[in-house]
């Protein structure tokens, strides 16, 4: 069994061809692990940009990358195909600090090379989110690379952060100190076509309420007061990417604004909804007054 901890670089670049912008790889640094967890060989190449020939200040400024860097790397496919030699074994795990890697490696191929997959990956671990599972950290609470190795005791001093090859050296030690044979192969997912239908399944705010993957039955609100069911006095409205409506709390004899917002993940439906006392707008009587010219007077002159 090997392990391979990859990382990548890109830029964002504009494409004529799809009109839009995506992310192009422009560094690729990976290293490899024996079953004993030492490092047997390390990877690292610079990727030749196709579509953006320079890059954003801040990938620069991130970086250090130059754009003569990219202008003198390997092609994408025939990088990926380097890659794919040096990687190559059935029983190889790979593992990136979170899933955006992945994605973007997808977008990749799927661009360049006319493919919606990856040819080297077999078998695959969220690092991220093995490490906040391993440290006891909520999945509402992403840790970034850095801050997880500081919080093992892991110095980042002598890595060159934001560099493909360093932030795998890195992840590669932090994953030593986290390393659990049972517990990783419960986040070791195999990379057949469910896998792919997840990681590319972009999730969407649903705003309408006919849509049968709302549940109605969430929709009612409770006072807060007396813990009552609430009577809707308004129409639903979509504010925000939300459905917001009026309740009012006949036994308690307040009106209550209730707020739910249903987002859709490959796999589930996440409902997070509030309420809060709806407080009436005063209404503002104008009155009419003839244009004479005259000053109109003060209280005190009255």
């Amino acid at each position: 069994m090997n392990y391979i901890i990859m990382d990548l670089e890109w830029n964002n670049a504009y494409c004529k061809k799809k009109k839009g912008f995506i992310n192009e790889i422009i560094e690729i640094g990976a290293v490899k692990l024996d079953e004993n967890l030492n490092v047997i060989d390390t990877f690292s190449m610079f990727i030749k940009a196709q579509l953006g020939k320079k890059l954003h200040s801040r990938v620069k400024e991130l970086t250090n990358i130059t754009n003569d860097d990219i202008s003198t790397g390997t092609p994408f496919s025939q990088t990926m195909s380097l890659f794919r030699k040096w990687s190559s074994g059935n029983d190889t795990v790979i593992l990136t600090w979170g899933d955006t890697d992945i994605r973007v490696l997808i977008e990749n191929f799927r661009y360049f090379n006319g493919i919606s997959f990856i040819p080297f990956l077999r078998n695959y671990v969220n690092l991220q989110k093995y490490a906040q599972a391993f440290m006891n950290i909520s999945k509402a609470d992403q840790i970034g690379l850095s801050a997880a190795a500081e919080k093992l005791g892991i110095s980042v001093e002598s890595y060159s952060l934001h560099r493909a090859l360093d932030d795998s050296l890195l992840t590669a030690d932090l994953f030593k100190k986290i390393y659990n044979e049972h517990m990783l192969s419960s986040y070791t997912l195999v990379c057949d076509t469910s896998f792919y239908s997840k990681i590319t399944f972009k999730p969407k705010i649903i705003t309408d309420i006919n849509s049968p993957l709302i549940d109605k039955t969430k929709m009612r609100c409770l006072c807060d007061v007396c813990g009552g069911q609430c009577e809707r006095v308004s129409e639903w409205r979509v504010i925000n990417q939300a459905f917001r409506a009026v309740f009012l709390c006949k036994k308690c004899k307040r009106k209550i604004r209730f707020t739910i917002r249903f987002k859709e993940y490959y796999d589930r439906v996440d409902i997070k909804s509030s309420s809060v006392p709806f407080i009436e707008k005063k209404e503002i009587s104008v009155v009419a007054v003839e244009s004479t010219g005259d000053k109109i007077p003060t209280e005190e002159e009255k």
